[in-house]
């Protein structure tokens, strides 16, 4: 299992979200580009970046600032927030980006989706599927920034795209993001259990190199990590492990 760190833009600086809630925000950095570089030094490889301006608006606020961290600096970037027409993709893969992260249009328009998966390739899109779980325990997709509920869990929305090719998930449990409360074992297990040859980002409530140490015994491929990283909470010795694993 690998760290993807990540890095969350809105109106030029880095920031991270209470569970999504734009009034809940904490500044961690006026200049995600450096924030980047710095990323690149640890020995990360790779790198998730989140323009929240355009997840809110479907127009990308901080193209500019996408742009520069994809020229100046040899990370692998997927990118996510804002992305909702194939034009828009090929723009980005064509500035260097490596994958395009697709959340609602999951749900919306799951035609179009499975579109870009064949016009582009199963390794240039991730699904983020974002859940709420029930309190029997079903996870069903939230869309829009986690303001609405969908009719689809989870198992369903997989099961539908999974003959179209789809190798690159992306799930959050929501309860979990930037709860720094221990990422959600359980659900990422039956992931893999279900679907074990997904390629399968785990995402929200990492605090420690226990809980990598724990993720990576559920057999996910990667762990997108924010907060933890930003803090310090995790320190050079104990990401070591995790860098550079194919």
């Amino acid at each position: 299992m690998r760290i993807i760190p990540a890095i969350d833009v809105r109106q030029g600086r880095c920031v991270r979200l209470w569970q999504g809630d734009y009034a809940k925000e904490t500044v961690y950095a006026d200049n995600p580009l450096h924030l980047a570089r710095g990323f690149q030094e640890q020995g990360f490889t790779s790198l998730h970046v989140v323009d929240l301006d355009g997840a809110k608006s479907g127009i990308q606020g901080n193209a500019e600032i996408v742009r520069e961290i994809a020229s100046g600096t040899g990370l692998s970037i997927q990118l996510g927030g804002g992305i909702r027409d194939s034009a828009t993709i090929r723009y980005w893969l064509q500035a260097g980006v490596a994958r395009c992260v697709i959340g609602s249009l999951v749900v919306d328009d799951p035609d179009k989706v499975r579109s870009w998966i064949q016009e582009f390739g199963v390794a240039r899109i991730v699904l983020a599927l974002d859940v709420r779980l029930a309190e029997d325990g079903l996870p069903w997709l939230s869309t829009h920034g986690w303001t609405r509920a969908s009719n689809r869990t989870l198992w369903q929305c997989m099961d539908e795209f999974l003959p179209g090719g789809l190798t690159q998930v992306l799930c959050t449990d929501i309860s979990r993001d930037g709860a720094m409360s221990g990422p959600n074992l359980e659900l990422y297990r039956e992931i893999v259990r279900r679907y074990p040859a997904l390629n399968l980002q785990a995402s929200g409530g990492v605090r420690d190199a226990a809980d990598l140490a724990a993720l990576r015994e559920t057999g996910v491929q990667a762990t997108i990590t924010g907060r933890a990283l930003l803090e310090g909470r995790i320190g050079k010795k104990e990401i070591e492990p995790f860098l550079h694993v194919a």
